[in-house]
């Protein structure tokens, strides 16, 4: 019996081999050809550390000067980091046919004006961090945004990736923004430009296309699709504008899906509840849908008299309502 299925597993083994020799892109057999997913990870959370350096710490060893840490952390992240653009530009049509040095000093150079964006990024987090107590009366304290949030998190991981992305890396932004993705349900590409003091509440469902524009002081609900008008052209659109613009001080109600490159959000517009838009809305418009008219009976079968009726909130066009 054991000699049978010794084998079996031979046999197995040779046809798994065999399949490998196809040449197709999941037949590629290059363990450190592409970047690590796992270090790109550790990467962005001693990032997080360093964006929000009082809020994490290291049960590994004890913290007597907490600049000390830091300059280890950074330097940790910075080693790291170049490591693994260098081996993320072999995807980049620019150094794919340079050589290893080249794209060693071009790895460097980039690591390098990263970091010295973090302040920057630091800046507009803040503004991220003040939208959100400011925006939400569930909070208590900021503390407890910066702990808890899933908006903020996936906001800071999108600004950090952004700047990558900006910079021609391949690779490691989406993978960044993806985990945030699987850790929050929202889904913002590092290609979106996102201006300062944005809130996502709730966040779950969110997606947020490559090409979006999103001014300041914008507050998106759970369930929002900031997409394309349509992927049918697939690859042939690469590059192009295909997500919407949103303006300033723009509020966007939960289910709403603002599709298409040339759609522009005018400042200053409350776009309501699961809302499907497709054209650009003038500054200043308020857009709600009307809800399907609401029934109701007693559990007998007799209807409700006129004075035992409440409100119904939605009858009204110009009124809607947020969770």
């Amino acid at each position: 019996m054991k000699k049978a299925i010794e084998k079996e597993i031979k046999g197995i083994v040779k046809d798994i081999l065999a399949d490998y020799e196809n040449e197709r892109a999941i037949d590629k057999i290059e363990p450190f050809g592409q970047p690590d997913k796992d270090v790109i990870i550790d990467m962005l959370h001693k990032l997080i550390k360093i964006v929000y350096p009082g809020y994490s710490r290291n049960k590994s060893y004890r913290i007597y000067n907490v600049e000390h840490h830091l300059s280890i952390l950074i330097e940790d992240v910075m080693y790291n980091l170049n490591k693994q653009i260098m081996i993320a530009l072999r995807y980049s049509k620019k150094y794919e046919d340079v050589s290893e040095d080249e794209r060693s000093d071009a790895a460097e150079q980039i690591a390098i004006a990263f970091f010295k964006k973090i302040p920057g990024i630091r800046e507009y987090i803040e503004t991220d961090l003040q939208a959100a107590f400011d925006g939400d009366p569930a909070a208590y304290y900021e503390e407890e945004i910066i702990l808890s949030y899933p908006g903020l998190f996936a906001i800071t991981v999108n600004r950090l990736a952004h700047e990558l992305f900006q910079m021609g890396v391949p690779l490691i932004p989406r993978i960044m923004t993806e985990y945030a993705h699987s850790e929050t349900g929202i889904d913002i590409h590092p290609g979106a430009t996102i201006g300062k003091y944005f809130f996502i509440d709730h966040g779950t469902g969110i997606v947020v296309g490559e090409t979006t524009e999103i001014g300041d002081n914008v507050k998106v609900y759970q369930g929002v699709t900031l997409g394309a008008l349509s992927t049918r052209g697939g690859q042939s659109l690469h590059g192009t504008k295909r997500h919407p613009k949103i303006e300033d001080n723009v509020t966007i109600y939960s289910g709403a899906s603002i599709l298409g490159g040339e759609t522009v959000i005018g400042k200053g517009s409350v776009i309501g509840g699961n809302a499907f838009i497709t054209a650009s809305i003038a500054p200043g418009t308020i857009v709600s849908i009307k809800n399907h008219e609401l029934r109701m009976s007693r559990k007998d079968g007799e209807a409700f008299r006129e004075s035992e009726k409440e409100k119904i909130p939605g009858q009204d066009d110009s009124w809607f309502y947020m969770i």
